[in-house]
């Protein structure tokens, strides 16, 4: 009965962390290229009384043994990297990946993070930046008079400007990929940082060599499907109730025993 009531709580536990990472979910359901994150889990040690394969008269053994589990935690979130639907904009600045790839936005202190959402737009200084203003990587300058800015599906950036007929190149967006992406660290802002488990970046030209093409005046929406998290909800909540119900049938029958 003491190992249900501590089993009991790492359920709670558990099932309380798959709250907040789908709570976590369907607060981005739309937040451009956000991926969802899905809990692992597994049990914890068991108490073995009796070990299968034990011989339990000459020449008959056991055939199961005895077990009994400790509870279970929490191994890992990560990432699901599934492509997200693609809204049309009609922004030039805009850009989705077609595939696997990130951009790469340079941080002030200079170093580089990575990013899915490619809502860029231009600063004070005709520079291509994101949101939060951190410069894409490579920079990229859109001429003063430039009338109308343009990006191929290979990342190449170019302008028409005032007077001229044809269009100029001003620059190309390169692309990166890792080995294993969910191994990426979230530091939020939509922005993610290599790590040890990431492995080193592989940059590349868009539609090369594995990594995605982008497609100009569209966003990739988040990959988050609300049905499903609804699911989840109610299967983490009635996973709590059922392990808050074993707790409290636990302490009931101690209480039994107490008053004998």
């Amino acid at each position: 009965m003491i190992r249900a009531l501590f089993s009991g709580a790492t359920g709670m536990i558990a099932q309380e962390l798959y709250v907040d990472v789908t709570a976590n979910n369907i607060a981005n359901v739309n937040t451009n290229g956000f991926k969802k994150t899905r809990v692992d889990f597994e049990d914890l040690l068991y108490q073995i009384n009796k070990v299968p394969g034990t011989e339990v008269a000459s020449g008959v053994q056991n055939p199961t043994g005895i077990q009994v589990g400790l509870g279970v935690r929490p191994t890992a979130t990560q990432k699901i990297y599934t492509q997200g639907d693609f809204k049309i904009t009609g922004n030039a600045l805009d850009l989705a990946i077609e595939g696997e790839g990130f951009f790469q936005m340079t941080m002030p202190s200079g170093e580089l993070r990575y990013t899915r959402d490619g809502a860029f737009r231009i600063d004070s200084e005709g520079q291509v930046v994101n949101g939060d203003g951190f410069l894409l990587e490579p920079a990229i300058t859109i001429p003063t008079d430039a009338v109308e800015v343009s990006v191929g599906v290979d990342g190449t950036v170019s302008v028409l400007q005032a007077g001229d007929t044809a269009a100029t190149t001003v620059g190309q967006i390169e692309l990166v990929r890792f080995p294993n992406q969910a191994g990426l660290l979230s530091e939020g802002r939509n922005l993610l940082s290599e790590t040890a488990a990431s492995g080193s970046p592989v940059t590349g030209t868009p539609g090369e060599d594995g990594i995605g093409e982008i497609a100009s005046g569209t966003l990739e929406s988040s990959n988050v499907e609300l049905v499903e998290e609804m699911v989840n909800l109610i299967i983490a909540q009635r996973g709590f109730e059922a392990n808050s119900n074993s707790i409290k049938t636990a302490d009931e029958m101690l209480r039994l025993v107490n008053n004998m």
